[in-house]
Parts: C-alpha cells; structure tokens; sequence
C-alpha cells in the first residue's frame, strides 16, 4: 500500500490527505435539514447528515488528492450510527480511489492491539468465513506502550500489505510535556521513537519507503529536520497545515531529496473552508464543497511553491 500512496502523489503532484474530521458546526442547514426530515434530530439524523456531508466533499476533491484521514473520533461521538457513517466514508473514498488512513491512534498491547489492527486493517474470522471490518488502508499507532503494542499491527500490515503511521512528534502545544523530554543519553523522546520507527520500518520495505510511517506536527519543522535525518525511509504524516498554523514554507524538512516521504494533512481547512475569510463571500454554504476544491487547489500551490 506505501507503493499506492507513493504512485498516487505523484501522479497528483499533491502530497496532501484531506482530514475528514466532521463535526455538525460544519455541516450545512440544508444538509441537516434533509438528515433530520428522513431520520429525525436522532443520532441516526446526526450520522446521515455528516455521511452526505462527507460526501460531497469527496466527490468535490478526489480526483486532485492521492488520500483521505477520516478521525473515528468524529464518528464515535454519535455513537453506533456514527460508526456505519465512518465505515461508508471508508468505503465510498476506496471506490473513488483514495488511499484511505484511519485516524485511530490505537495503542494497547496483546489481544488487544491484535484485534484493534484486525478490525481496522485485517480480516476477522466467522466461522468457515472471514470479513474485513472497517478495512482502511493506513491508521495512525500510539507507541507509549512500546514494540508490544505495534508489533500486532505490523503482523497484520505484512500480511494485508498495509501500513501504520507511528505518533512521534505531534502537532498540539502540549506534546513536549512528554514527547520533548531529555533521557540519559541527552536525546528528546520523540528522537527514541523516530529510532524505533526506523528499527520498526526495516523489517517491512516497501520499493522504496517502509510500511511504517511517523506523525510529525508541521507546527515543528526544526525538529522535522532532525526525524527527517533520522527515519529517511518512512513517509511523514504531517498534521498541523493551515488552521493549526503551519505553512507551506514550514514543510521542506519534512520532504526528501526525491520530493517525497512526507504528505501533508489539512482537515478543517479543507472541509470548512466555506466558513473561513478567505472563501465564505466567493462561496458560502450552498457550495460548501466547492469551496473546499478551491482550499485544496491553494494548499497544493503553496507546497508546491516551498519546495521548488
């Protein structure tokens, strides 16, 4: 699947992955409107109104952009009904063709983390019979529990040949309360795990780049220059674009000398962008999902601008 995504950013010459972060503040009247007419104002109402939502931003976007992050955050809040909405965005994305990553960041250890890589990147058996559960291509690994708890994804990764994106700098203000600790040998933590990633990352190579990738916030590019150095052949997903502050100008540590290795996610920005300054007059609610084609088509000019 890293040769997927790979082949797919560049034949886009985008290396962007649209976050499909719903929330009900950012769907449009008329679409909750419809939702609630069919289904009431019920969790049910709530889950068809952001799967319509998502959709039409999909249809709006696929064809500049090689993948999609939807955040199962966004989904779990409504519940079991949410959960059907994320597994249709899931799939609706796949037949579009976008690499679809799952935004989980799962991290347990055992069973656990077996059944957690087995519902979102494996096969689960029933019976004589097995069925893949939500079947993303890529998700987002916590490794606070160290190689216990990413081992059991990378067993189902090798087998599905599909990857994880390891947590290792992220893009919040807080992350340094632990991510920045010194350790005895003088290196920040997230340093360790950048090592680790890379460790992780040989036993399963793509062509070029690893199965396993990091999350390194744009919100730090300085130390995206160290873990660029450090893990050169995982591919970088790096959060933190736009409404989090980041800047194209902020990303050129994060890419290597190929152009590639890093793909950049941008989430309200895109799918909200209708509401922001920049786009809200030009466009307004009715063309919500224009408005997000026009963010994406800006986003991929100001990478493209920083790293000529």
């Amino acid at each position: 699947m890293i040769n997927q995504l790979v082949s797919k950013i560049q034949k886009t010459g985008a290396p962007i992955v649209v976050g499909l972060d719903p929330m009900m503040k950012f769907v449009p009247e008329r679409i909750q409107k419809k939702a609630f007419a069919e289904f009431g104002e019920t969790l049910e109402g709530a889950a068809e109104a952001i799967w319509q939502y998502n959709k039409g931003i999909v249809d709006a976007v696929y064809d500049l952009i090689p993948a999609v992050k939807p955040q199962i955050a966004m989904y779990e809040q409504f519940g079991i009904p949410g959960l059907v909405a994320f597994a249709k965005t899931v799939a609706y994305c796949k037949e579009k063709g976008l690499v679809v990553i799952g935004d989980i960041k799962r991290g347990d250890i055992g069973s656990t983390s077996s059944a957690y890589a087995t519902g979102h990147l494996g096969k689960v058996t029933v019976g004589s019979k097995s069925y893949y559960g939500f079947d993303e291509d890529f998700v987002t690994v916590n490794p606070y529990l160290g190689s216990d708890g990413v081992k059991p994804f990378m067993d189902v990764c090798k087998e599905e040949k599909k990857g994880i994106f390891v947590l290792v700098k992220t893009s919040n203000p807080s992350s340094g309360e632990f991510q920045d600790r010194i350790l005895e040998d003088g290196k920040p933590l997230y340093e360790h795990v950048g090592k680790m990633v890379d460790t992780w990352g040989s036993e399963l190579m793509g062509d070029s780049y690893s199965y396993v990738g990091a999350v390194v916030g744009a919100t730090y590019p300085e130390m995206g220059k160290v873990l660029r150095d450090i893990m050169p052949k995982a591919y970088i997903l790096v959060p933190g674009y736009g409404a989090q502050g980041g800047k194209g100008k902020d990303l050129v540590h994060f890419f290597n000398k190929d152009g590639l290795g890093a793909i950049v996610n941008s989430s309200r920005g895109i799918i909200a962008a209708y509401q922001s300054e920049a786009y809200k007059d030009t466009f307004g609610p009715e063309n919500y999902a224009d408005a997000s084609r026009a963010a994406v088509l800006a986003m991929k000019e100001d990478i493209a601008q920083a790293l000529a």
